[in-house]
């Protein structure tokens, strides 16, 4: 591919023959009625020969990509949102930015919302959002803001006040991860919130046309709804409309996104003043009847929600009423801060979904962001008596290395991959338990995230505790509750590292599938045991000996089991914590790094390769110092990797580069670098210092599977870039 200017021009488009003879098919029009030029791109992109090289002649114009979705020094892409209501209505799928699409689908788990009686959401608001999470492939930050107790939500909004707030893509990623719905934010606030309102509620085809892009921008970005907040007064026409398109907004979603929400906040009434009512009543109902929910705002009182009980609209629909808490504790509200507690107690009480408003508040007012982690769980930890524990229930493998998505270094089957502070919650795997448990006479156990070490990501969960004298059956670390159906034969792997003193088994829990409903439980000890190959044949022993032959690496354990059960369901995970020798008083710690319960039918090596690695939109870049190889500035490299993979099977993809010739013959091809893990089947290569020109360098995508095997380099994604000046 021969290229001009300063950006990349892909075989068959402008300029070139190939392009007047381009055919386009249904899907690459947009819903707009525009060509989507970046789906066509990167299909062509994607046409490129196997073995063919991309040739760039360097240039040094300024970035031709959009400042809003990239970084303008780095180039490096970024999440943003919407700021007016011309942005909302030029918004196109062909300007829209492909890196913030979430690469992962919205799990399973149990209970479903539809059977929450008494849900919990939570809105993030922070400091104006954007931050560190804005940063669509991760960042170096040495303690920056995550949440991960996904496990006690149902809803999470990301929450900004600017028009149109679109969740960034790694908190999609994470929240679906669990199974948590992820919704954005359309608000319009103050004397300009009034105008947006008067010229958008006017009439039919205007609130048709906003309502219509919402829905397109949640399609593509892969979010699952809105929280529509409109916190300024309406005229009469306007309020008129408002419910109008509240419920048309609330059909299209559902009907283009499974399992959305459009929730409407409590601000405007009936007759379009801006009155805050803490409850929902006759004066707001019409909102609510319109779309999913009611999310109350947060000066409320007892009485408030003792009267909404008995109010007749929310017979059937209480569980649709979110109570507002605001953990900041701003104005009159009940709880606050760490007596948030005291509201959930009172929400619960009177059985109504709960909106927990702003928890990065254990991030912000602490002066100290090294105790991140302590206040988060303490805070969390406060609240569990009324939030309930949800059951990820999605089919083998199941797999979690109890990565938090940010961590003091990477790490790779217990050692550095890469050894500085990061975040990204693209990372973040299936979130275990978090809490502090009480034992008899003064024992106990914690559970909680560790950064100090891990096997896989940014940390291991630590679990420790006291184990008391008089205990003399072992402490049982409940790590999990699923709902994960097992198939005849599994195998259970367990890496670990214990203090002195103890020993340490997996135990599940298992239901008969056909009894979910009853308490039909029996449990299966795994103790440490010699690895059984069941089945035969090459690849599934070199596949058990990948995971299992190495008993002790890098001062891990590894332990595997495996087992036949029949029909079955897996419910929960535990860790047995048992002391050895005489009863004593005995403190404890144990670091797990990886859990995987796996189909062993399905170990089998990964059939579908990298394909398609195609480049794409480079700028190069002249930075601060010398090059070695002469007196010019360093040369910088900024590409777009792009290639077709599955993702079902794939934990991550190691995205590689090295040098093959020149510019000095002599200097013989360098060795495979890594730059970075990725998480979707797209990597901007940002500021990558390569030999003066000309040269030839390699690109190379790895995927790792789920369950860490290795793949071989036959299988991998590779492209070749030759570049002169």
């Amino acid at each position: 591919m021969e290229l001009t200017g300063d950006k990349n021009m892909i075989l068959g488009e402008v300029g070139l023959p190939a392009a007047d003879n381009l055919k386009r098919n249904a899907e690459d029009v947009a819903e707009d009625g525009k060509v989507d030029s970046k789906k066509t791109r990167t299909e062509s992109c994607f046409d490129q020969p196997v073995d063919s090289s991309v040739h760039e002649v360097i240039k040094y114009s300024p970035s031709a990509l959009p400042a809003k979705h990239y970084d303008a020094d780095t180039t490096e892409p970024i999440s943003c949102g919407l700021s007016s209501m011309n942005d909302l209505l030029s918004w196109s799928r062909s300007e829209a930015n492909p890196f913030n699409v979430a690469a992962v689908p919205l799990a399973p788990r149990k209970p479903r919302l539809a059977n929450c009686l008494r849900r919990t959401l939570v809105s993030h608001d922070m400091m104006g959002g954007y931050l560190d999470d804005r940063f669509v492939q991760g960042t170096s930050s040495e303690e920056p803001y995550a949440f991960y107790h996904w496990q006690y939500i149902d809803i999470f909004n990301y929450f900004t006040h600017q028009m149109v707030t679109i969740p960034p893509a790694v908190w999609t990623n994470a929240a679906h991860k669990h199974g948590v719905i992820v919704l954005g934010t359309f608000i319009t606030e103050w004397t300009d919130g009034e105008a947006v309102c008067e010229a958008f509620l006017k009439d039919e085809e205007s609130y048709r046309a906003v309502a219509d892009k919402l829905v397109q921008i949640s399609h593509y970005y892969g979010f699952d709804g809105w929280l529509i907040n409109i916190e300024n007064p309406l005229s009469e026409g306007a309020v008129k409309n408002a419910p109008l398109f509240l419920r048309y907004l609330t059909e299209q979603m559902h009907e283009r996104v499974p399992s959305s929400l459009v929730l409407w906040y409590d601000s405007v009434i009936e007759n379009g003043k801006l009155t805050w009512q803490n409850e929902l009543n006759q004066s707001n109902r019409i909102f609510f009847d319109a779309c999913d929910g009611f999310f109350t705002n947060y000066n409320w009182t007892e009485e408030n929600l003792e009267g909404m009980k008995n109010y007749s609209v929310v017979q059937g629909r209480q569980a649709d009423v979110y109570i507002g808490v605001d953990v900041f504790a701003r104005g009159k509200v009940v709880g606050g801060m760490l007596e948030t507690n005291k509201a959930l107690e009172v929400i619960r009480k009177h059985n109504f979904s709960a909106a927990i408003f702003a928890p990065g508040w254990v991030y912000e007012c602490q002066s100290d962001k090294s105790q991140f982690r302590t206040h988060q769980d303490k805070f969390w930890a406060l609240l569990s008596d009324y939030l309930y524990i949800h059951r990820p229930a999605s089919q083998l493998p199941f797999i979690s290395s109890f990565c938090q998505g940010f961590g003091k270094a990477v790490y790779r089957k217990g050692q550095h991959e890469t050894a500085k502070s990061w975040f990204n919650l693209a990372a973040q795997e299936i979130q275990p338990l978090y809490y502090r448990m009480a034992l008899e006479d003064g024992g106990w156990v914690r559970s909680s995230g560790c950064p100090e070490d891990a096997w896989n990501g940014g940390c291991s969960l630590l679990l420790d505790g006291l184990i008391p004298t008089t205990l003399n059956t072992p402490v049982c670390a409940k790590i999990f509750s699923l709902h994960v159906p097992l198939e005849s034969k599994i195998m259970v792997t367990l890496v670990y590292k214990a203090s002195a003193g103890i020993t340490v088994s997996l135990q599940l829990r298992t239901t008969d599938s056909s009894h979910c409903s009853h308490t039909d439980v029996h449990e299966v000890t795994l103790s440490s045991v010699t690895p059984e190959t069941v089945g035969s044949g090459p690849q599934l022993e070199s596949q058990m000996s990948e995971l299992c032959g190495n008993r002790d690496l890098h001062g891990w354990t590894v332990r595997c089991s495996q087992l036949e059960l029949h029909g079955c369901v897996l419910r929960e995970v535990c860790v047995l914590i048992h002391r050895e020798g005489e009863p004593q008083d005995t403190t404890f710690s144990c670091r797990v790094g990886e859990i995987m319960v796996l189909d062993v039918d399905t170990l089998q090596p990964p059939t579908d390769p990298v394909r398609g690695l195609c480049i794409d939109d480079v700028v190069w870049l002249r930075g601060a110092g010398s090059s070695p190889e002469g007196s010019s500035p360093y040369l910088r490299l900024n590409a777009t990797l792009r290639w077709d993979c599955p993702l079902e099977s794939v934990r991550h993809f190691r995205v590689y580069w090295r040098r093959l010739r020149g510019p000095d013959p002599r200097i013989p091809p360098g060795q495979l670098e890594l730059l970075a893990r990725a998480y979707s089947n797209q990597f901007r290569v940002t500021e990558l210092l390569v030999p003066e020109p000309p040269s030839v360098l390699e690109l190379l995508v790895e995927p790792v599977t789920r369950w860490g095997s290795l793949v071989p380099e036959s299988q991998w994604g590779r492209r070749l870039l030759s570049y002169t000046e």
